[in-house]
């Protein structure tokens, strides 16, 4: 195979598997926040138990997260090194920051988030969980502005020519606020929120099913669910902000996410379809002028479309975009009905009744892990064939030294290496989830400190 598309896939498999853990640490992240301030302020000892409970499935992920998030960052020096050198002075300073402000902050006050529920006072550990929620909120978005100035690149000249050129910044308020980089860093925070919602959502519903934790699980599952009703119904609008930046700053890429060729003719909007790359046609189930309506107010008004581009500028795969940006949109449409419906039978107090919508809501965890990866996968594909959009070519940004089988041997040895920490991931959730929270001992037991030894030590052997 070419180079160019191994050292790609190699990426797309690499990112496209550290990303299911970063967005969880940020979703239940807030989720420890919203159920140890319920308990401060309850002294409810169920929330209690519930906090306890998910600060070992956090500590579960984040370590998972760090191991998986290592080899990227070889993987821009050996296959990427023209990239790197030519984006080095922008996407080095933003990943400085993400070290220095966000993930030592993190990291920082994760043991007292993990080892001090006893050992330091309720506020101290409060705050600490706090710090460890901004941090991983902070942490995303450093990431969050180096990939949007990829996509819309601001506050920046090119020193150099051909192979010895690179940017360096000029602005580094311009470069962060990148025409893209708020509207995404919204988009990604809310989707990494409702990723953590619907594992809460998820467990519970499990545990529900099998008459667990009863007293547990059906009020975090409630709280869940306000949450991902929420966030769900935020996402409507947030996407709505990121996707009109894409027709304004990148419109190739919005006509690859709809199929759009005819430059003269109004844009419909598909609900599903598939792009016929060759005759340049699209069909499928659609809203006629749909997309001209959502950029302009207008169904009738003209958007650009894949044919006003050479062939060579534009995304090199448009049924991939295409479809990656509908599964995203469905998933998004599918946890925004699963929450509404949930609050209907809340109100209708049937909310527990239906062991079949306990099933789906089990399911569930499923849903933004999709979103979240096709967005992820939209976002990338259609941005080709820039890797700088407008100064970069990816087939430009490669390593010269590396060979088609070096990538390949390295690729087979991550498959392997990740498919092991998944198995293992998979083994120690499934074992924390079977469980269970655990009941700490009495309120005067807690508060005057007499447990002092750590529940993950003392309850399940690691």
């Amino acid at each position: 195979m070419d180079v160019e598309i191994l050292a790609r896939v190699q990426f797309a498999f690499t990112i496209g598997f550290h990303y299911i853990y970063p967005p969880l640490s940020i979703g239940l992240g807030l989720m420890l926040v919203i159920l140890e301030g319920l308990y401060l302020r309850t002294g409810n000892r169920i929330y209690e138990m519930a906090v306890r409970f998910w600060i070992r499935i956090f500590a579960l992920i984040f370590g998972i997260g760090v191991a998986t998030g290592i080899i990227m960052e070889f993987e821009f020096g050996t296959n990427w090194a023209t990239y790197s050198k030519y984006v080095g002075d922008i996407f080095g300073s933003a990943l400085a920051a993400e070290g220095i402000f966000a993930f030592a902050l993190e990291s920082g006050f994760l043991g007292i988030l993990i080892f001090g529920w006893n050992r330091v006072g309720p506020r101290v550990h409060f705050f600490s969980t706090i710090m460890v929620f901004f941090g991983s909120l902070f942490s995303a978005v450093w990431i969050v502005v180096a990939n949007s100035w990829q996509q819309t690149p601001a506050g920046f000249h090119i020193v150099g020519e051909g192979l010895n050129a690179r940017a360096e910044i000029t602005d580094f308020w311009a470069m962060v606020f990148n025409p893209s980089s708020v509207d995404r860093m919204l988009h990604v925070w809310v989707g990494a929120i409702l990723a953590g919602a619907f594992m809460v959502l998820s467990v519970n519903a499990w545990y529900i099913l099998h008459k667990k934790h009863q007293e547990i699980a059906r009020p975090t599952f409630r709280i869940a669910l306000i949450v991902a009703t929420i966030f769900s119904l935020l996402q409507l609008f947030i996407g709505h902000r990121s996707a009109d930046g894409v027709s304004r700053y990148q419109p190739a890429k919005l006509a690859a996410m709809e199929g759009h060729f005819d430059s003269s003719a109004s844009a419909d909007m598909f609900i599903f379809g598939y792009v016929d790359k060759k005759k340049e046609t699209t069909s499928g189930l659609k809203i006629p002028g749909g997309l001209s309506f959502l950029v302009h107010g207008d169904f009738k008004a003209p958007l650009p479309g894949l044919r006003s581009y050479k062939p060579e500028d534009r995304p090199s795969q448009v049924n991939s975009v295409f479809q990656f940006y509908h599964l995203m949109v469905a998933a998004g449409v599918a946890m925004i009905g699963l929450s509404l419906l949930g609050c209907w039978l809340w109100w209708k107090k049937r909310l527990f009744e239906y062991r079949w919508l306990l099933w789906v809501y089990a399911l569930s965890v499923l849903l933004p892990q999709l979103a979240n990866q096709a967005g992820w996968f939209t976002a990338e594909m259609g941005r080709q064939p820039w890797v700088v959009y407008g100064l970069l070519r990816t087939s430009d940004a490669l390593s010269r030294a590396v060979t088609a089988n070096q990538i390949v041997f390295s690729l087979i040895l991550f498959t392997i290496v990740y498919i092991v920490l998944f198995a293992l991931f998979l083994f120690l959730l499934n074992r924390k989830i079977q469980h269970g929270p655990v009941d700490y001992g009495t309120k005067e037991d807690i508060e005057s400190g007499a447990r002092r030894d750590n529940p993950l030590l003392e309850h399940e052997k690691i």
